[in-house]
């Protein structure tokens, strides 16, 4: 199975290890520098999130600078190394940065309909998980939350192997659709949101076409972290700006500006408790396609 995905993030974050202290402590921050790690370049960070960082830098009295990041692999170096303070991150990345430095999660974004599904072809002869076993299953891109961990939870938790006893090909979102459609696979892993929307969107099919073998349950959130540098209360300041539901509200808005804005947030909620633990299932997944060096976090 491809893992390069996994390795550059590993890699990239070991050598901080290494070859780069962490920057010092500060008691107070005259700027933060934020980043993104699906959002690739300045100028689109800027479009999507300008008014966010605004209203966010107006509320805790904080400048707060972007920090464009090309992958997932320089965001964690840019953490480990003190380049970036914040991050707002995925599930999963938040878990293979946690075992690799030492960061705080500040703040999560609740998303809708965000679980993992397992789908078939209706007239496959599909009907189990078990019925899988020796047959292609189709998943997105190696790591991905909703259309990788997840999935390969549903199937270890049905007894099977996702990395032996199904054999998998990582596809993006819509090729995995259409492979799946055409029988190309037997079974297809992606977030329900995902598959609901390509399917809904597809005039050649009916509720016929397709039957869900499994649906797994609400995934964890996406989450902005905080460097190991960052002092906490800093990181407070940050916390009660969402907390206070007059700045959540105009926070939640600016998020909403944009079109990719109002499709991924338009229902999330701002969760400002939340811990290291509610990323445990994410963990379970590392373990479950045999990467278990990204199931703890750093000691």
């Amino acid at each position: 199975m491809e893992l390069s995905f996994l390795r550059n993030i590993a890699a990239a974050i070991g050598i901080g290890l290494l070859g780069l202290a962490p920057a010092t402590g500060i008691a107070s921050a005259e700027t933060i520098r934020l980043a993104a790690t699906d959002i690739d370049g300045l100028e689109e960070l800027q479009r999507q999130f300008g008014q966010f960082k605004q209203i966010l830098s107006e509320t805790t009295g904080i400048d707060i600078e972007f920090f464009p990041v090309n992958n997932r692999t320089v965001a964690g170096e840019a953490l480990r190394s003190g380049k970036v303070d914040m991050a707002l991150v995925g599930p999963s990345e938040y878990t293979i940065f946690q075992s690799r430095t030492r960061i705080a999660p500040v703040v999560a974004f609740s998303r809708a309909d965000y679980y993992s599904a397992i789908i078939v072809r209706q007239d496959s002869g599909i009907h189990t998980l078990a019925d899988l076993r020796g047959k292609r299953m189709a998943f997105a891109a190696v790591g991905s939350t909703s259309a990788h961990i997840g999935p390969s939870l549903l199937l270890a938790a049905a007894g099977l192997d996702p990395t032996k006893d199904v054999e998998p090909v990582h596809l993006s979102n819509m090729v995995g659709y259409t492979a799946l459609k055409r029988g190309d696979v037997a079974a297809w892993g992606m977030a329900g949101f995902v598959y609901m929307r390509l399917r809904d969107e597809d005039p050649e099919v009916n509720s016929g076409t397709f039957r869900v073998i499994a649906r797994g349950p609400d995934l964890p959130n996406d989450v902005i972290v905080a460097g190991e540098h960052v002092d906490e209360e800093v990181i407070e300041r940050f916390r009660e700006a969402f907390r206070n539901p007059e700045t959540a509200a105009k926070l939640k808005e600016a998020l909403l500006v944009t079109t990719e804005g109002a499709d991924r947030y338009t229902l999330s909620a701002f969760l400002p408790n939340v811990q290291d633990k509610d990323y445990d299932y994410m963990r379970q997944g590392f373990v479950a396609i045999g990467q278990p060096q990204f199931s703890k976090p750093l000691n």
